[in-house]
């Protein structure tokens, strides 16, 4: 046997005993892992609340540092049961580690989020969604967050009395706090089940009050702008959204800013508000500026916004029905005026560029009518608010 020969066979054999010892190590590590998951669920079963706290809070350990298997593993060991009754005592400690593991437990595990939920764990959620204790209350949202995203989770979790409470921290919760309630909120409202509407009138106010603060392109004014799309198809919802500080400015300001899905929610808002009674919010809407964000949209919005945009630019309209000139009449001028300059090849280019010029100096000429007519006012005149 050659010198290349028995280097190449020394180098099988340090590979292959390589292999073999990584095996092993895998195969103690995962062993190791099954014990503490039995020693865990004899704990949380038969311990007294201390050991079932430690345990609690040992679970949340083993689960953030594992894969989904372990989560599976350790809810068919039957730790959740337990966990759920340690929500209703009335020890901070019991209540705090229970929440974190079961919160562990049902991240990135659907199965675990059903389970959870058929185990009977909403109505205590719900309960903690009720305390004054900031810490507990937004953990419970939290958690509830995390078992909204699953499907069948939905009704029964729309059912419990909860949106009211997730309400109530949209005004008074952390900025986590909000962003999570809104989020279970926008998750719940997607649920074909649900009789009656999630959320009421009084949403309105507090949702307002977060997309003037958010980025109106964020993820969270989308779900914010979706859920005040929803209330404004209620009187209710109508009549709170022109009644809170900046309420349809606030929505114009996401037709300008927002992103595509933002911008395609609050268009809907406004058109709701206008469809219902156009004598009502017409000038309410036009007042705000609304114009040139509108016309932008029938150009840049997705194919909805567009539509809507285009309807809610006919309703705006100061002419009488039978002498309006739609947008969607305007457009096919624009492209035939295209398509008589550079030819059918560009004329759609042409036309959106067109399009856009008139979008451009449509805003120029709102912003020197809003500058003439603060420069106008007198001091007096000014509101103070």
């Amino acid at each position: 046997m050659g010198e290349e020969e028995e280097e190449e066979e020394t180098t099988v054999k340090s590979s292959t005993t390589v292999k073999v010892s990584s095996n092993q190590e895998e195969e103690a590590w995962n062993l190791r892992k099954e014990t503490q998951i039995v020693e865990l669920s004899e704990k949380i079963m038969n311990g007294d609340l201390k050991t079932q706290i430690e345990a609690a809070r040992d679970i949340r350990k083993l689960v953030r540092k594992s894969s989904a298997k372990t989560r599976t593993k350790l809810a068919a060991a039957g730790v959740i049961q337990p966990l759920i009754f340690m929500l209703l005592s009335p020890n901070y400690d019991a209540r705090h580690a229970s929440l974190l593991a079961l919160l562990n437990l049902a991240v990135r595990n659907e199965r675990n989020k059903v389970k959870i939920v058929t185990a009977g764990a909403v109505p205590p959620l719900v309960e903690l969604l009720k305390l004054q204790n900031g810490s507990l209350r937004e953990l419970a949202a939290a958690s509830i967050l995390t078992l909204s995203a699953a499907e069948p989770n939905k009704p029964i979790i729309a059912a419990s009395g909860a949106a009211p409470l997730l309400v109530q921290i949209l005004s008074s919760g952390s900025v986590q706090g909000k962003v999570d309630a809104v989020t279970v909120l926008h998750n719940l409202s997607s649920c074909t089940e649900n009789i009656h509407p999630i959320v009421d009138g009084k949403a309105v106010s507090p949702l307002i009050n977060l997309l003037k603060e958010c980025k109106k392109y964020s993820k969270f004014a989308e779900k914010a702008t979706a859920l005040l799309e929803i209330l404004s198809n209620s009187e209710e919802g109508r009549i709170a959204i022109t009644d809170s500080d900046g309420g349809i400015l606030t929505l114009v300001e996401t037709v300008e800013d927002g992103s595509l899905i933002s911008t395609e929610h609050a268009v809907g808002a406004l058109l709701s508000l206008c469809h219902s009674c156009r004598e009502k919010y017409r000038e309410l809407i036009l007042k705000e500026g609304a114009i040139p964000g509108l016309l932008r949209l029938t150009v840049e919005g997705t194919p909805k916004a567009q539509d809507r945009a285009r309807t809610l630019l006919d309703l705006l309209r100061d002419t009488p029905q039978e002498k309006q000139l739609s947008s969607s009449v305007l457009e096919r001028i624009v492209y035939d005026i295209a398509t008589r300059v550079d030819g059918s090849d560009k004329a759609a280019e042409t036309a959106k560029r067109l399009l856009q010029d008139m979008v451009q100096r449509s805003m120029e000429l709102s912003m020197n009518r809003i500058q003439h007519r603060a420069a106008s006012c007198t001091p007096s005149s000014i509101p103070s608010k």
